[in-house]
């Protein structure tokens, strides 16, 4: 963590002012450039949250665009592979000159993707990630619309000891996206006093949980909070229940919380997933009938968390663009985004500043219910 979080420092110093030597306005059509894991275990991540972004551009260009530039996202599958991420974010923007990048997934592709973003000066809009290792020190191409993973982590601890559960296990993917959570979660226990009850790893969308699941099980926790892929965390909850635990399990809101409930099948009535965008099945604010009306328009026949957080982004993002003015550039996008106090995203608001580019703080509970249905 310690050498990732020098990386980031390093970028955010250079990008404090970022330069843009080729910085044109455009002209026509504003190209987006999404890399995100199109394929493999976490691909639900990536279409849902694609399916959002399109379904709003979709709808704005209907209606001519913004100022009268049309929104095209453009993107590639890495596979959740870093490397991977970092090859297709340059050629996204030398081949196809995209105007920004947009909605990576993960903590280790976007850690990846921030270096080519800082030498070519291209803003990185709505990372699925909150870790702080990409929030601290600021870096000003950097900007998000979730809350980070240790506000998360320090709610989901809270409804715990409201709930007076206190002896909270961990189960975490052993990359930089399991070990930014952890450390957010022991963070959010070592405030209020608790000790970390158990811990156990998995690799990357890995299945093979049955020996995480027995040491788990040996300590006795009245919880399980998962930082791990949909697959990992999915496979721990039915291992740990066949072993006989009756305990709460948490997920967060990266997990996907829809397709873990798919993953879960019947087995998943009870778990919590912490969420950081509205809930997508309501409709008791504009934004959230907003959405509804979008997806049904466009045929989309079900909702998920992954979509509604892209649906939020690619408002967020046209809202910058809106204000960026007829003849945007990335500098002026960036102040755009930065004059944004508080806006009103249809309930959600909005904030960025030159000091912040945090989006939002918003963190809240759900529950999968019978039949896989979400419970808020």
């Amino acid at each position: 963590m310690q050498s990732l979080r020098a990386l980031c420092g390093l970028l955010a110093a250079i990008t404090l002012v970022p330069a843009f030597a080729a910085d044109p306005p455009v002209t026509g059509t504003l190209l987006l450039g999404q890399v995100a894991p199109f394929s493999g275990p976490s691909v639900k991540l990536a279409e849902e949250f694609n399916l959002g972004a399109r379904t709003y551009f979709q709808a704005l260009n209907e209606r001519g665009g913004v100022n009268g530039h049309r929104v095209e996202l453009r993107t590639r599958d890495d596979r959740y592979v870093p490397a991977e991420t970092a090859k297709f974010a340059k050629e996204l923007i030398e081949q196809d000159g995209v105007f920004a990048l947009f909605g990576t997934v993960g903590t280790g592709t976007t850690l990846a993707a921030v270096p080519v973003a800082v030498a070519e000066g291209v803003p990185l809009f709505a990372p699925s990630t909150g870790a702080d290792a990409l929030r601290t020190p600021l870096n000003r191409l950097v900007f998000h619309i979730r809350a980070g993973y240790h506000e998360e982590a320090d709610y989901i601890v809270e409804q715990l000891a409201v709930s007076s559960l206190r002896q909270i296990a961990v189960f975490h993917q052993n990359d930089a996206y399991g070990k930014a959570g952890l450390e957010a979660v022991t963070k959010a226990q070592d405030k209020r006093g608790f000790k970390v009850a158990a811990l156990a790893t998995v690799e990357r969308d890995a299945t093979d949980v049955a020996d995480a699941a027995r040491a788990l099980l040996a300590a006795r926790p009245q919880a399980v909070i998962l930082i791990a892929s949909y697959t990992s965390s999915a496979a721990l909850v039915k291992a740990m229940k066949k072993l006989g635990y009756a305990g709460q399990f948490v997920a967060t809101s990266y997990v996907g919380g829809k397709s873990l409930a798919d993953e879960l099948g019947g087995e998943g009535s009870g778990v919590w997933v912490s969420e950081v965008v509205p809930f997508p099945w309501s409709e008791g604010t504009p934004l959230q009938r907003e959405y509804n009306q979008a997806m049904q328009r466009a045929g989309v026949p079900h909702r998920s968390f992954g979509s509604m957080e892209g649906y939020l982004a690619a408002k967020v993002f046209t809202e910058g663009l809106r204000r960026a003015g007829r003849d945007p550039t990335r500098a002026r996008l960036i102040a755009a985004l930065e004059s944004m106090q508080g806006w009103d995203a249809g309930g959600p608001r909005i904030s960025y500043s030159a000091t912040d580019h945090s989006g939002s703080h918003r963190v809240e509970m759900t529950m999968i219910g019978p039949g896989g249905k979400f419970l808020h």
